[in-house]
């Protein structure tokens, strides 16, 4: 099992930029193995952090990206046919708190409630996982830790977390990097010039002051990153943030516009 456990181990230590402690307080909580919520828009850096972490903590990380038809069974295992009749396998919680990995169940708030519910056990002092169908009881290895993430900026009332899960977590919150920051992390990430991930963080903030008025959600630090690697190989920057930033987030041929005038203010043709 230990070849299983060790392909959830990051070999490469993350490029990750602080913003303020976040890193010393995710420590403390994982040091008395405080369950963690990361709550912000999404691609400013979550799931970066969390990978920066698990290495920096030296443990494997497993991570489930959380959907509507994900059931309980996916998380915590299931009985499969085989050559030699049926045989048990662990789901990636019972995976984890077996062998001590740090879990992290992204987008929590996308899979159905009554899904959620089984990390329940996991979440406070029992620290305890029951696999009725294999009629085990499996108490959670000491290194092992869960973290969940979620943005709150798209929750509904029928698709935000149930506060008696909520109580369970510690709770840090992510948003963009200020200016400097962001130029830093977009130049690193694509390979631009810092100068070009000036403009293209300055774009960003003009989005996300559109946001509620137009738009759901600004551009993310990703989206940046994605924009910033065409312009890396080549690609005209009116080109890349069409492709990348305006055309993905906007359907609205105003919107849309608007967006691409500002792209244009900051890359002349």
């Amino acid at each position: 099992m230990s070849k299983t456990i060790d392909q959830y181990r990051i070999a490469k230590a993350p490029y990750y930029r602080r913003v303020a402690d976040e890193v010393e307080l995710f420590e403390a909580a994982y040091s008395v193995r405080m369950p963690m919520m990361l709550k912000g828009p999404t691609g400013c850096g979550k799931t970066r952090f969390v990978e920066y972490i698990a290495h920096k903590l030296g443990k494997p990380l497993i991570t489930v990206a959380c959907n509507e038809d994900m059931t309980a069974s996916d998380l915590v295992g299931r009985f499969l046919l085989s050559a030699s009749g049926t045989e048990w396998q662990d789901g990636p919680l019972a995976i984890g708190a077996r062998h001590g990995a740090i879990v992290y169940l992204d987008e929590i708030v996308e899979a159905r409630q009554d899904t959620t519910v089984v990390i329940h056990p996991l979440t406070d002092n029992r620290r305890m996982l029951p696999l009725e169908k294999k009629g085990e009881l499996l108490h959670a290895h000491p290194d092992f830790q869960i973290v969940i993430s979620y943005n709150p900026g798209y929750q509904s009332l029928m698709k935000d977390l149930k506060q008696s899960t909520k109580q369970r977590f510690g709770a840090l919150d992510f948003t963009y990097p200020d200016h400097a920051t962001e130029t830093e992390i977009v130049a690193h990430e694509s390979g631009v010039a810092a100068e070009i991930a000036d403009k293209l963080v300055s774009i960003s903030e003009r989005s996300r002051n559109l946001k509620g008025h137009g738009l759901d959600e600004g551009l993310s630090t990703r989206m940046l990153i994605y924009a910033g690697s065409l312009i890396a190989k080549g690609v005209h920057p009116l080109a890349a943030c069409r492709v990348a930033l305006v055309r993905p987030i906007t359907d609205d041929p105003d919107m849309r516009d608007a967006l691409d005038a500002a792209v244009g203010t900051f890359f002349n043709k």
